[in-house]
């Protein structure tokens, strides 16, 4: 019986602020709990029914008995953002977090910016990506020049109208930007950010790129491909790990191609280990703040689980669970450092089993590890043994 792993990361469905949320100004920060609260009610039988209410403290409804087991992880990086974040998934935390910019850059990061894209540049401050399309649209069509800003992660974020400046140039400006940001004023991603529209009705595309750093160690990705096993990446899975030992990859651009995407490799394709990132809750309905356009993309999320555990085989090990949180209730629109969910379903999981609350999400990378090679991984405490009971 061949064993497989499929990792589905909710990008941003925390579960509750840790302990030193106040350091990050995330007090009060509850993703789901939250969103349960303003809006009353949310359909999500099937996650319910694998034991995502059942976690401690979840604030959301328990079964009498989950399908599946359950629990949540800290983040031992001191951090909360999606690059850190699925690292350490990969069972590599980071001892010193990646910089961030809450004041802007360095005018000598913007200056050779700026000489060697040949265009000025707007903004350059902390922002939601929304709103400053809406402020700076304009000046932007008018100039050319693009908008750069940041946010509270380590993310230096370059917005272009299509129009004003196509796809293929702004990806270009954010290689030369990645170039720039290294040693001293290191970033975990650059993003291109291109939207579309005119004057008072600009919308981002789903043309979105990271570029990210390299892992600076060593992942369960590594070692897998190492052995000659076989990992795929769904999402942005391969900008978050510069496409480092992947052998499959989809870039989807959306939670509906992306869990198309994951029942389609789950049947037809040939991998050890699926990673797999959904970022509609983090991008389209977090960041905006938006509780009702999130809850519904938990709800339709939900509907899609049946179809992915009819999928699995004999030997699959399902695990559902987020990077960070990114509570759309609170008035900030960045990310909220939170406990992420784990529930873990097929494979050698009995129902109905608590793993409890984990010191770091390496745990679930050192799961993984043990469960595909029955070897353990140098970080993080797998919890395979009270899975199997």
């Amino acid at each position: 019986m061949q064993k497989r792993v499929i990792l589905i990361v909710m990008d941003s469905v925390g579960i509750g602020e840790m302990p030193d949320a106040a350091d990050f100004h995330d007090e009060g920060s509850h993703t789901l709990g939250n969103i349960y609260k303003y809006r009353k009610t949310l359909d999500i039988p099937n996650l319910l029914n694998l034991g995502l209410g059942n976690i401690n403290s979840s604030g959301l409804p328990a079964v009498t008995s989950p399908a599946g087991a359950f629990g949540k992880a800290a983040e031992r990086t001191h951090a909360k953002d999606t690059t850190s974040g699925h690292w350490e998934l990969a069972g590599l935390p980071m001892a010193r977090p990646l910089r961030t910019y809450p004041h802007g850059f360095p005018e000598e990061i913007i200056k050779e910016f700026e000489k060697r894209t040949g265009r000025k540049t707007l903004y350059n401050k902390p922002a939601s990506g929304t709103e400053i399309i809406r402020l700076l649209g304009d000046a932007h069509a008018k100039t050319g020049y693009p908008i750069v800003y940041t946010s509270a992660d380590s993310v230096f974020q370059i917005a272009a109208h299509e129009k004003v400046i196509p796809l293929d140039e702004l990806y270009h400006m954010c290689e030369i930007a990645r170039g720039l940001l290294v040693g001293d004023y290191l970033v975990g991603r650059v993003i291109a950010r291109p939207f579309i529209g005119k004057s008072g009705a600009y919308t981002r595309t789903e043309h979105r790129r990271d570029f990210s750093i390299d892992p600076p160690g060593k992942t369960i990705l590594d070692d897998f491909a190492k052995r000659g096993m076989i990992n795929g990446g769904i999402g942005k899975i391969e900008d978050i790990f510069g496409n480092r030992s992947l052998a499959l990859s989809n870039h989807t651009k959306n939670n509906k191609d992306s869990v198309a995407e994951t029942i389609r490799f789950m049947e037809e394709e040939k991998f050890d280990f699926l990673f797999v990132n959904l970022v509609d809750f983090d991008m389209l309905y977090g960041h905006r703040n938006d509780v009702e356009g999130y809850a519904r993309a938990l709800e339709r999320f939900d509907a899609s689980v049946p179809a992915i555990t009819r999928a699995m085989r004999p030997g699959d090990l399902l695990i559902i669970t987020a990077d960070h949180g990114c509570d759309p209730t609170t008035k900030s629109t960045d990310h909220s450092r939170e406990y992420i969910p784990l529930t873990l379903y097929g494979g050698c999981v009995k129902p109905n089993v608590d793993i409890g609350t984990r010191k770091t999400f390496a745990d679930v990378g050192a799961t993984i590890y043990e469960y595909l090679t029955q070897d353990k991984w140098p970080c993080g405490e797998s919890f395979l043994p009270l899975l199997e009971g």
